[in-house]
């Protein structure tokens, strides 16, 4: 078992048998080609993020073609270049992380552990497979997988941000004989709105942990967990407010007198 990611994988995992079906004539023909194709692409994916997390983002489609036992060009079959199996193998990160966020979500329903859990995962996920997290994060694959990330990210804040902004409008419609914006049009304003702020907290995440990434040996530079807990002070209340609060606090130095 190898620590890949936000999970233990095989080679093989969550690669689905192809499948026996009782269908005779063309269609069941058919139906047996697809189903042994899709496990068969579903295979070549695994075994390309395990190669990728031995070998490094670097590993060529010839490696990844011999660890799968098989030619590059039955893998370029599958897929038109690498970047496609790049894609690829971000969407299979991008389930993984959905899988990991949903339990962390259930566990921390309150929204500021919620946003924890969101940069804890993704910190997570940076430090188990460094090498993974850059194959997804690199040439074509990138937009695809930080989009993907983004929308998983956005999800349960749209659910609170609409929450809030209905219940703040009920309680002004009731001191107020007044109509007001269509309700359909402000759940959908509210929505764009955390989309908004989930793309730029991907990105400081992001940053952050990619910087974290290349100096987390150095001196003085913390932990995942207590980089995890900074990141979402700086997200719920933004770094300036944090950092103010926290100079506000400190004793202010003591001029020398003059001489």
């Amino acid at each position: 078992m190898v620590p890949d990611t936000v999970r233990f994988v095989t080679p093989t995992d969550r690669v689905p048998s192809p499948t026996t079906s009782s269908d005779t004539g063309a269609d069941g023909r058919s139906t047996r080609w697809v189903d042994h194709r899709e496990a068969r692409r579903a295979q070549l994916v695994a075994v390309a993020r395990h190669a990728v997390h031995h070998a490094g983002p670097d590993v060529s489609m010839d490696d990844i073609a011999a660890a799968a036992g098989t030619s590059k060009s039955i893998v370029y079959r599958y897929f038109a270049d690498k970047t496609g199996l790049q894609v690829a193998v971000a969407e299979l990160v991008v389930r993984d992380i959905a899988d990991a966020l949903a339990a962390a979500l259930a566990a921390s329903p309150a929204p500021r552990e919620g946003m924890r859990a969101m940069v804890s995962v993704y910190l997570e996920m940076v430090e188990s497979s460094p090498h993974v997290y850059a194959f997804v994060t690199r040439d074509g694959s990138a937009e695809h997988f930080l989009d993907s990330v983004t929308a998983l990210v956005a999800a349960p804040f749209a659910r609170e941000l609409a929450g809030s902004g209905r219940a703040a409008r009920a309680a002004a419609a009731d001191h107020s004989t007044d109509q007001g914006p269509d309700a359909g049009a402000d759940d959908d304003a509210d929505e764009a709105l955390a989309h908004a702020w989930a793309a730029g907290a991907v990105g400081f995440v992001r940053g952050a942990g990619e910087w974290w990434l290349a100096h987390r040996d150095e001196a003085g530079v913390t932990d995942r967990d207590a980089l995890a807990a900074q990141v979402t002070a700086w997200l719920w209340a933004g770094p300036v407010a944090v950092l103010g609060r926290g100079r506000a606090a400190r004793p202010a130095p003591v001029s020398a007198p003059p001489s």
